[in-house]
Parts: C-alpha cells; sequence; structure tokens
C-alpha cells in the first residue's frame, strides 16, 4: 500500500460502559466512519463457514486466553480492505494491552494513519451502572465480571492511553453526561482532525 492509500484510523478506547458504541455509532452516521469492533470480528470469524482461523479462536475463547494479535490485525485489515473508499475506521476496544501496541505497530502501522485516540474518560459507577442497566443481554454485565473487566482495562488499557499521550494523539472526553451533549465534544474532535 502507497503513501496515499493508508487507511485512516481512530482507536476509540475506555472502560467498559463508557460509551463507545454509542458514540461510534454517531460518528458513523455523520462521518462515514466505519465502526469496526475486535471482539465482533473475532467473535463472527469463529462462526465463519470455512474460516482459517475458527478453530484457533474458538480454543482461546474456550480457555479464556487472548487470541493471537496477528490475528486480530489480519481480521481488521481485511474489513478495510472490503469496505472500500471508507474516509475511516473506528477501531474500537483496540488496542487493549501492550501485546495488541506492538502487535498492531508492526502488523498495520505500515499500513495505517492514526488520527487520533478518541479516549471516552468515564467514572466507575457510571460505567458499572451504566453496564447492569443497559440490557442487551450480555452474560458479562454482571457487577463480578465487570469489576474484573474494569480492572483488566484500568491494569492493561489505561497505560496504552499514557502512550498515546505522550505522543499528543490522545482527545480525552468525559462521558458521564448524556449522550448528546457528549458527542458534541466528539464532533469537534473530528472536526478538528479532518480539517
Amino acid at each position: 500500500m502507497a503513501g496515499d492509500a493508508r487507511h485512516n484510523v481512530v482507536f476509540v478506547l475506555g472502560p467498559p460502559g463508557s460509551g463507545k458504541g454509542t458514540q461510534c455509532i454517531k460518528i458513523s452516521t455523520e462521518y462515514g466512519y466505519i465502526h469496526l469492533s475486535a471482539g465482533d470480528l473475532l467473535r463472527a470469524e469463529r462462526q465463519r463457514e470455512g474460516s482459517e482461523f475458527g478453530a484457533l479462536i474458538e480454543e482461546h475463547i474456550t480457555n479464556g486466553t487472548i487470541v493471537p494479535v496477528e490475528i486480530t490485525c489480519k481480521l481488521l485489515e481485511n474489513a478495510m480492505i472490503a469496505s472500500g473508499g471508507a474516509p475511516g475506521f473506528l477501531v474500537d476496544g483496540f488496542p487493549r494491552n501492550e501485546d495488541n501496541l506492538s502487535g498492531w505497530d508492526r502488523e498495520m502501522g505500515p499500513k495505517t494513519n492514526l488520527q487520533f485516540v478518541l479516549f471516552l474518560a468515564c467514572p466507575t459507577e457510571v460505567c458499572t451502572q451504566r453496564c447492569l442497566n443497559r440490557g442487551q443481554g450480555r452474560t458479562d454485565d454482571n457487577e463480578e465480571s465487570l469489576r474484573k473487566r474494569i480492572q483488566t482495562y484500568n491494569n492493561q488499557t489505561l497505560p496504552i492511553i499514557k502512550h498515546y499521550e505522550k505522543m499528543n494523539l490522545v482527545r480525552e472526553i468525559d462521558t458521564s453526561a448524556d449522550a448528546d451533549s457528549v458527542y458534541e465534544q466528539v464532533r469537534n474532535a473530528f472536526n478538528k482532525a479532518n480539517a
């Protein structure tokens, strides 16, 4: 992929319940960016007939281990290529940890242009209440699971956000307000990036 053909990417990071999905839908609608969730891509690939990665993904999910970052990057890249001329991609919930970050830099760094990291910051109590009340039927939306997910986020994902802060790539937005007020701030970040 030559210089100009690199895909524009915005990483969307924040704790469980910070509104990543909600804000991604709004951004997609207004700016035409395509929302890519690493978790959704892995779940879809696991169920796809004839998938070369399906059995391996299944094994990792069953054992509670992390799928190799190369596979996640390949699925993200395939989704980017498949969607043709999108102005950019919202990569939701990735990179989640140090291994994801180094894998992304190695596999996807030369093929993408990281515009910025959209950091949706939200107090733990607010996130927990949102997850418990969202009723999406997710098996991991219970208090014990949420505590573990938030702890993992604090230990593994926050250092990634700090890494990008040092590079002046983070746009932090407090998402404890209502979704529309939050989106006004998100819109400002996108307008600046695309000016």
